[in-house]
This record gives structure tokens, C-alpha cells and sequence, in this order.
């Protein structure tokens, strides 16, 4: 029985094998390696650099942009495309000019045109004069602006007085002065008094002027005109 050495038989070669490897590095040496396209790859490297610096600044700039966006969508105007500041200073509004203000004009009543000044207080104008009743005189009384004692050529006023325990119903004829007699005016203690103003169509240079005060301590009567100056008086 014949008894083989295991080493010897790993380390034993067959000799094709030998042939075959002697071969595969002849050809091994033959072959000449190719370049590294050293330039594509640092191309490429730069490009996808560039790639992410734009998307990193375009994330920036689209932050940035946002509250201005919000301004913008947000505006008063829907149609306005313009971009303005979120911020904006208000200014005062101008104070409008104050509209002027007439001065009072006699009220035009037409002749027997009946005015109540106060209860029982009637009074009405006629071509002749002024008529008027009192509560204590319902009978009517009258006024002539035609008598020789009045120049309806010279400012003056009469006064015709009917008093009660609580006041005193004032009335007269006025004439005679310069301009538009405006408003009646009637001194007592507590100050003036304004009265009212009647006068028939046409401007006839007279009228009739009442007013309802109290019984104490009554004085001047002054007709003004629509300047403020005085047209005529009483004394």
C-alpha cells in the first residue's frame, strides 16, 4: 500500500496550469491602462456645486420676498399690482371752510295774513297799518302808518305795550331806515330781548316787529339791519 505526503500533492502544480498563468501576465503587460477623464469629473463636480448654491439662495430669496407677497396680496386695491410699503403715514384731513351764514330777513306775510305770536297774541298788516288782540283786549286794535306823526322818510319805531302778572307783549311799527331791517332787539335787566320782524310784499319801507318778555325793567328797543347796524330805534 503505497502512502502519499498531502503536502506534496497541494504544492504540485499541473503543468497546463503553470502555462496558462505565464500567459495571463504576458498579456497582462501588454495592455496599457486608458486616462482618467480627470477634467469630465471635475466638471461635473462644479456643476452639481453650482446646483446647490441656486437652490440654497432661491429657498433664501423666496423667504424674503414673502412679507413683501403678503403686502402686496393684501392691499386695499385688488387690481393694483403694484408693491407698496406695509407702513404708510396718514396725513390730517383738511378742515373744511365753515358755510355762511345768512342774516334773518323780515317774514313776508300778505295783508290780513293772520301771525300768532303768542296765545291770544294775533297780529296782522294791512296797507293801512298794523292790527293785533291781546288775551285781556280780544277786540282787535290798530297802529296807523299813514298818520301825520310818523315820516316814514326818518328812521323810527313805536311801541305798543300789553302786560300781564307774568309778561309783557311787545309789538310797533318800524320804518324809515337804511338797508334790510334784520332783527329787533328789546333791553331789559336780564339782557336784550330778541323780537321777530313782519312786513307786507313789495319792500314798503315799514313793517311790524313783536316780542314776548318778561314785566320788569324793559327799555330800549333797536331795530337792526342785516349788516348789524342799527336801522332805527325807541327813544
Amino acid at each position: 500500500m503505497n502512502h502519499l505526503d498531502p503536502e506534496a500533492e497541494r504544492d504540485a502544480e499541473p503543468a497546463e496550469a503553470g502555462r496558462l498563468r505565464e500567459a495571463l501576465a504576458a498579456a497582462a503587460y501588454d495592455v496599457t491602462p486608458s486616462r482618467m477623464p480627470l477634467a469630465a469629473v471635475e466638471r461635473r463636480g462644479t456643476m452639481i456645486r453650482r446646483r446647490r448654491r441656486t437652490t440654497v439662495l432661491g429657498a433664501g430669496c423666496a423667504v424674503l420676498l414673502a412679507p413683501l407677497a403678503f403686502v402686496t396680496l393684501h392691499g386695499p386695491d385688488d387690481g393694483d399690482r403694484v408693491t407698496r410699503p406695509a407702513a404708510t403715514v396718514s396725513s390730517s384731513p383738511t378742515p373744511s371752510a365753515s358755510p355762511t351764514v345768512s342774516a334773518p330777513t323780515p317774514r313776508i306775510v300778505d295783508p290780513g295774513e293772520r301771525v300768532t305770536a303768542a296765545p291770544g297774541f294775533v297780529l296782522w298788516l294791512t296797507e293801512e297799518g298794523k292790527h293785533w288782540t291781546t288775551p285781556e283786549s280780544p277786540d282787535p286794535q290798530f297802529a296807523s302808518v299813514t298818520t301825520d306823526n310818523i315820516d316814514r322818510n326818518t328812521p323810527g319805531v313805536t311801541v305798543q305795550s300789553e302786560s300781564s302778572p307774568t309778561r309783557a307783549l311787545l309789538s310797533g311799527l318800524y320804518y324809515g331806515g337804511e338797508g334790510t331791517a334784520s332783527v329787533v332787539e328789546v333791553a331789559s335787566k336780564d339782557g336784550p330781548v330778541r323780537g321777530s320782524l313782519l312786513e307786507l310784499p313789495g319792500n314798503p319801507g315799514w313793517g311790524v316787529w313783536y316780542a314776548v318778555a318778561g314785566t320788569d325793567d324793559l327799555g330800549k328797543v333797536t331795530v337792526r339791519d342785516t349788516e348789524g347796524r342799527v336801522y332805527a330805534t325807541f327813544p
